[in-house]
């Protein structure tokens, strides 16, 4: 999909912003000119809307299929923390290498990282894949990172700043990078065709942020995601035992939370190769319970029940009118370190 050039720079110096890294501060100093960095930031989340909205007080970005992650560098020393705060830095060391590189002696950057396909698009499997799975340890030296905000950058917390401000200083510190951390570029137009052109390119969908809007930690409307395709986290409960299929999968079981509970939305039987289908059956196995962990009330037999622990990504393009998921496609294991949020189940109506 054809991008637009990125917005000129609010000043008229095409430089990028540097620093040098400085000493640390002395903490016992009361009136520094500089703000405390925060060990970390709760990240700004966007809020799932059918339609994009349009206007000229919105922005418009693609959506990476990855996981969300925080890059804090402090003098030289980087940290890599995932939604729900979990330190991934040896897990994604081409990212770490990229950040000591930037120049500058303390930054925040919001981002994701991804691994691309062979067309240049996010592919959330290749990047489970280059993790190691779902609690794998390996490094992921394919993964890059799009970074989408800055939130503190040169001694300075800007979280305070409208969104322009803020990728001002983004877009001049990654001005020239092209390695393992890029800006997610902005998209000029209208937010309508925005969304259909990332949808024919085969891209999960966009996002629209409030030029004007400081960031705020929690999900709160300023930043809107618009899917191409519907898709969530759900809970493993089960599987089907098939003779014929990859690894005796015939589809995975999956539930819903729905308060403190779980409920029974359906199975998935597409979107396994034989690799995933094979982790999958010795994940599973390890995992086996005699009885159902949700109410089920189906009339498949050669059915196995697991602990409801294993959070998996699927894809679907609705709902069956007794809440049940249709044409669902599996598209890989959470980690339970992203913190991805399992599905609420709401009646259909």
């Amino acid at each position: 999909m054809a991008k637009s050039p990125p917005s000129k720079p609010l000043l008229a110096d095409e430089t990028p912003l540097r620093s040098r890294a400085r000493k640390p501060r002395d903490p016992s100093q009361p009136r520094l000119p500089f703000d405390p960095m925060p060990d970390r930031v709760e990240p700004c989340l966007a809020l799932l809307k059918p339609r994009p909205p349009v206007g000229p007080d919105w922005l418009y970005e693609l959506k990476w299929d990855g996981y969300r992650i925080a890059v804090h560098l402090n003098n030289g020393h980087v940290r890599i923390l995932t939604r729900g705060g979990h330190d991934w830095t040896h897990r994604f060391p081409g990212i770490e290498d990229a950040a000591k590189r930037l120049g500058v002696g303390t930054a925040i950057l919001d981002g994701e990282a991804v691994v691309l396909d062979e067309e240049g698009r996010p592919h959330f499997g290749k990047l489970q894949n280059s993790l190691g799975r779902r609690g794998g340890k390996l490094p992921a030296g394919d993964a890059i990172m799009f970074a989408f905000d800055l939130l503190y950058f040169d001694g300075h917390d800007i979280r305070s700043l409208e969104l322009t401000s803020r990728r001002y200083f983004l877009q001049s510190l990654l001005k020239n990078e092209t390695g393992a951390i890029r800006l997610s570029e902005t998209i000029d137009g209208d937010g309508r065709d925005i969304f259909d052109a990332a949808c024919e390119h085969g891209l999960e969908g966009i996002i629209a942020k409030y030029k004007d809007a400081p960031y705020r930690s929690g999900r709160f409307g300023e930043w809107i995601k618009v899917k191409c395709t519907q898709s969530g986290s759900f809970i493993v409960v089960g599987y089907e035992l098939s003779l014929v299929a990859r690894s005796g999968i015939g589809s995975l079981l999956l539930a819903a939370r729905k308060g403190d509970d779980w409920v029974y939305v359906g199975s998935v039987g597409t979107g396994f190769n034989e690799r995933s289908a094979e982790y999958l059956r010795k994940t599973l196995d390890r995992i086996k319970r005699k009885t159902p962990p949700v109410k089920y009330e189906g009339r498949r037999k050669n059915l196995a029940w697991v602990q409801p622990t294993l959070i998996a990504e699927i894809e679907y393009r609705a709902w069956t009118h007794d809440g049940k998921l249709r044409h669902a496609s599996y598209k890989g294991l959470r980690e339970v370190q992203d913190n991805a949020a399992v599905y609420e189940f709401t009646p259909v109506t």
